[in-house]
């Protein structure tokens, strides 16, 4: 019963706190409260200062789930604050349609009605049916006769949301769509008028304070985008930073183009990685197996990354079990590899056709062992084809070369075969193939000298190849000894990395190789194909330009990115980014300007768009631009050299312009207010793509104005649905506001956590925060109709000074919080603390049987309600209108801090230690009396607080010389062990070892808690103290049923062990009594009173 009337009460704090949110919201719609715009110039706004926040534009293929969301509070947290701060705030929102993803699923939907029918009835779906039934019917309940309506429920909602479900037709029910809405959605278009409704009305519920005016889509559906986006690339034309030719890249075969990161179902992030295809010759005559070459030359071809190290090469690895293919290609040759790396081949025109392989034959690896080869650059004029069972079939091409020297794992395998007489004879291998040969010695490490694999081995006792976790530690041991020096021919005296180029090139100059890449992990598009890398033309963004590599440092310098993570995150990018592909022919976007059968793909119409914002609301009133702005400005107005005059303030209006002047100089005032961007927030997966080139594009488009440059950019991590164990996109933004309310999930995404670690999102916490902010609207309203209980007059009592010193701390430290954009902190102090000090005012005007006073309460209430509203903006909105203010509390301003006492703050928090101190003895002295849990129980006991009167001397000398370390240490101190010598090299110290050990960790805790002031004798009065607080101290026993009283006792350090300056000593002794209450009345006259008496009970 209990339990049902806690979630009863639950459901309905619940249901006031989402009332309170829609009624907050509609009055924030009605009074237009986030429409800004740029103030006139001259005018008193004008000098106002501003911040315009953004989040990168959520991709319209589904609804927003939490893990968008958690992103998104970052932004809408610092804008409740600058706003508080008396900034005029920009939070525009915008939503991305380019790119294959949603033609992908449009097309899934296509196949899946064609395969499966309409409603389709999905394999799966009927097994679960006639499971079901069979279960129905064995248990003697209804049966399921209907498979399609168990298909409107999939069984796994959070797979479907992840993208793990088999078919997009059960992620759009998962969504709530019934299947005669699911078939429009066949018509890509249908997409982008469907889903950014539905984000906005999500976000709204949400309560953020977004400019809807400025909302658009991507893509050439929006005629207004569309011509800023190729304003955008004509500019970048003329600055040469576009490129059209060769170059390799992540490309779908299925898709015919390349695979941007925005495109891809797996592999984000995933680039080429570049390999030398080394040409291992098979020596003739040809073995009857290869007899379909003729007099075509045979070979197998070996990817590797390390070419410089071909000189030291003594045979070549297969795995035997490995199915291969032989292939013709375009210059006649005959390779062998496996039929994967033959694919990404032959998207790199290594064969005759673009894309395609012609296949010869397919062998076993087991075919080719014991082939004679002839390998480039090796010492040896013969080596052979050897099995080596660890050859991976998705890495490389199946073949690979063995430099024993180098390399622990070539020369632990070599020596299993030569030592294993049975392993040779089990894959036909002779005991000539494996020959005892000289090791050439071809690298010189600065640890190991020469033959640094050889070594490793004997170092952890690797005796064979199986001993995979030494063969490990050998590699990881050869990785840190550094790379060394070549020993041999041409390379001889350079670094190893210096000459690994120089190798490949010479290789590939005698035609002994080739350069081949494929990626470095499976790529997946969105369409379902396994990518290649390939060679194909393309227009790029030369983002590998060190000229334009630099400009974009120069960006980063004058950033903020909030972590030095973050930093080196972008430090690393720069320096490893090459050219990148930015038009694809298939897809959705704009059109590629001068060569528009290419549409610009979707990292790259997305760098500089936060100008568009700016703009936006003067263009359209409608998200897809089909309806103009109240100026009536149309799209093909908008000309290149209309788009400079709003951008670039030194432009003249063009000759040819029909835009009004005067629209033209708000446009233009717009930008010139709103830009720079103050800050962008986003996931730190962005960092190496987005983000990066974002910072690339700015430069380029106002090299010479850093003014328009952004100024902030936050990264944070991922986030965890706890109690789910799933990632944030398994719960959807409109389900986590129904469940946990705007302001209840709101408060659990700040108390999530900040920084770029991967956090969790409780849903306790949610639970737990709709109670806390529904208790605390019940709590304003008792005491603002029962103000006659508070007392007024003079604050002078220590409970007021601290409580008022301590509103004040919270104000400072929230503030800095906010500022650094750590939200968990700003909940902290704007929060947590502000209530403790609540609760704890409460509690001591009860003891001393006072009022909490007027003033200092309602200075706590508004306070509380502007320190919490960038994070629950609804319920401290709803507070303050019952205060009685008219104006919304979102126009209010950050509150004035007044002075914080320091001193009650340290004697506060020594009481409140003490306090914290009596209820754990307490609690252990209860715990240790076993009849104090029976029913009726009642106790006698006394509380006893040794405080500690004054350091003696050895206690003064430590406090001394910590103080003097703790100032030189800027405020910190050494290490244990500094501070160990220091102390114990006092004389006669050592007869105190063991308290003076405890005594510095004690000093140290305080201090790190307390501040410095601890280490000064006396900084607290405590005798004093804890007598004029006697009776809040008494309190406690009355609350744990403890007949008794309290001392406290002055002492010196050397009475009582462990009782210290700032940590006095509580000692309890309890007895648990008996007692039983007796009622005492007169029944003869019922206006006599009933009186009652507890009488001890005593035994025997």
């Amino acid at each position: 019963m209990a339990a049902e009337k806690k979630k009863a009460e639950s459901f309905v704090k619940r249901q006031v706190l989402r009332d309170i949110e829609k009624s907050v919201q509609q009055r924030w719609a009605t009074e237009k409260t986030f429409q800004v715009d740029a103030p006139d110039a001259g005018s008193p706004e004008a000098s106002q200062e501003k911040f315009f926040a953004t989040f990168p534009y959520p991709y319209m293929n589904g609804r927003l789930h939490l893990g968008h969301t958690f992103c998104i509070s970052k932004a809408e947290f610092a804008v409740g604050y600058e706003r508080l701060k008396g900034k005029k705030c920009l939070f525009p929102f915008g939503f991305h349609c380019t790119g294959m993803p949603i033609p992908a699923c449009a097309d899934k939907l296509k196949r899946e009605m064609e395969k499966f029918g309409f409603p389709p009835v999905f394999k799966h779906d009927e097994e679960v049916a006639v499971e079901a039934e069979a279960a129905a019917t064995a248990s003697d309940t209804a049966k399921i006769t209907d498979p399609t309506k168990h298909a409107k429920k999939p069984k796994a909602k959070v797979q479907a949301k992840s993208g793990t479900s088999m078919y997009q037709w059960e992620i759009m029910r998962s969504l709530g769509l019934e299947d005669d809405d699911i078939r429009k959605f066949i018509d890509p278009m249908h997409w982008l008028q469907y889903f950014p409704p539905k984000a906005k009305s999500d976000l709204m519920s949400m309560g953020v304070k977004v400019d809807w005016r400025r909302s658009f889509i991507t893509t050439d559906a929006n005629p207004y985008y569309d011509t800023f986006v190729k304003w955008q690339f004509q500019h970048l034309k003329k600055l040469g930073r576009l490129d059209y030719g060769d170059r390799y890249t992540i490309y779908s075969p299925k898709d015919g183009q390349p695979c941007m990161d925005h495109d891809r179902e797996s592999g984000e992030g995933v680039d080429g990685q570049e390999y030398t295809l080394i040409k291992l010759k098979v020596q003739t005559p040809l073995p009857e197996k290869l007899g379909f070459a003729g007099d075509k030359p045979v070979f197998l071809v070996a990817a590797t990354l390390r070419p410089e190290t071909m000189y030291g090469q003594t045979n070549c690895w297969m795995h035997p079990n490995i199915k291969y293919i032989a292939f013709e290609t375009a210059n006649g040759d005959i390779f062998v590899s496996t039929r994967r790396s033959a694919r990404n081949m032959a998207y790199q025109k290594l064969t005759h056709k673009f894309g395609e392989v012609t296949e010869l034959a397919e062998l076993t690896g087991q075919d080719l062992l014991g082939l004679a080869l002839s390998a480039p650059r090796s010492i040896y004029p013969t080596v052979f084809t050897l099995p080596l069972l660890s050859i991976k079939e998705d890495k490389g091409s199946g073949v690979v070369t063995s430099v024993p020297s180098d390399s622990p794992d070539d020369f632990a395998a070599l020596r299993d075969l030569k030592l294993k007489p049975d392993l040779r004879q089990q894959h036909g291998i002779s005991e000539e193939m494996v020959e005892p040969k000289a090791t050439p010695i071809i690298i010189r490490t600065p640890e190991l000298g020469n033959l640094s694999a050889i070594k490793a081995c004997a170092k952890f006792k690797v005796n064979s190849y199986d001993d995979r976790e030494k063969l490990a530690e050998a590699r990881t041991y050869l990785k840190e000894c550094g790379e060394g020096e070549m020993l041999v021919r041409e390379c001889k005296g350079m670094k190893v990395q210096d000459a690994r180029k120089q190798v490949q090139k010479s290789l590939v100059d005698t035609n002994d190789a080739l350069i081949y890449y494929e990626p470095e992990s499976p790529v997946t598009s969105v369409t379902g194909d396994e990518c290649v890398v390939a060679k194909v033309k393309q227009w790029v963004l030369q983002y590998g330009n060190e000229e334009w590599k630099k400009q974009a440092r120069e960006v980063l310098d004058q950033m903020d990115t909030y972590s030095v993570e973050t930093r080196n995150a972008f430090l690393t990018t720069l320096d490893s980014t090459g050219d990148h592909p930015c038009a694809v022919m298939q897809g959705q976007g704009t059109r590629l300007p001068g060569d528009e059968k290419w549409l610009i793909e979707a990292l790259s119409d997305s760098t500089i768009y936060m100008a568009f914002y700016t703009v936006a609301h003067i263009l359209q009133s409608t998200v897809d631009g089909s309806q103009p702005g109240i100026d009536n400005i149309k799209a093909e107005q908008m000309t290149p050299g209309v788009w400079d005059y709003i951008f670039y303030k030194d432009t003249p209006v063009p000759d040819d312009c029909t835009i009004p002047v005067d629209v033209l100089q708000r446009m233009r005032r717009e930008f010139q207010y709103w830009y720079p961007l103050d800050l962008r927030v986003s996931g730190k997966d962005l960092v190496p793509n987005h983000l990066t080139y974002f910072m690339y594009n700015h430069a380029a488009l106002w090299p010479q104005d850093p003014d328009r440059w952004p100024k902030a950019v936050r990264a944070n991590g991922c986030l965890t649905v706890q109690g789910t164990k799933s990632s944030g996109d398994s719960l959807m933004l409109y389900e986590a506001v129904d469940k946990y309310t705007a302001d209840g999930m709101r408060f659990a995404l700040a108390e999530a956590g900040d920084g770029t670690d991967d956090v969790d999102f409780f849903l306790s916490t949610a639970t737990v925060a709709i109670n806390h902010l529904v208790d605390l609207l019940e709590w304003v309203e008792d005491v603002l109709h029962n103000t006659e209980k508070l007392r007024i007059g003079r604050k002078d009592r220590f409970m007021d000074k601290v409580f008022e010193t301590t509103i004040n701390q919270c104000i400072k430290s929230a503030d800095e919080s906010y500022k650094k954009m750590m939200y968990k902190d700003a909940l902290k102090y704007g929060f947590h603390d502000l209530q403790a000090a609540r609760i704890r005012y409460r509690d001591m005007a009860a003891a001393f049987s006072v009022g909490m006073h007027q003033d200092l309460i309602l200075r706590f209430m508004e306070v509380q309600c502007l320190l919490l509203s960038p994070i629950c903006p609804h319920i401290c909105e709803e507070i303050w209108s019952e205060f009685g203010k008219e104006e919304s509390i979102m126009h209010a301003r950050w509150p004035v801090a007044g002075d914080v006492d320091s001193q009650k703050l340290a004697e506060s928090a020594y009481l409140y230690t003490v306090l914290d101190d009596l209820h754990q003895k307490i609690s252990e002295a209860m715990d240790a009396n076993k009849s104090a849990k029976l029913p009726g129980m009642k106790y006698q006991g006394k509380i006893t607080i040794h405080v500690h009167n004054g350091y003696n001397a050895w206690q003064q000398s430590i406090a001394m010389y910590l103080k003097e370390m703790f100032e030189q240490g800027g405020q910190s101190f050494p290490e244990p062990e500094v501070i160990r010598n220091k102390v114990f090299s006092l004389p006669d110290m050592t007869q105190h070892e063991e308290r003076a050990t405890s005594f510095i960790e004690h000093l140290k805790s305080q201090t790190g808690e307390h501040g410095p002031l601890v280490l000064s004798p006396m900084s607290v009065e405590e005798v004093r103290l804890l007598k004029e607080n006697m009776p809040y101290l008494e309190k406690i026993m009355e609350h744990k049923n403890i007949d008794g009283h309290v001392e406290i006792v002055a002492d010196f350090g050397s009475d009582v062990d462990n009782c210290y300056p700032a940590k006095p000593l509580c000692m309890v002794t309890l007895e648990a009594v008996a007692h039983v209450v007796i009622q005492v009345s007169n029944k003869q006259s019922s206006a006599a009173p009933c009186r009652e008496f507890n009488c001890p009970v005593f035994r025997e």
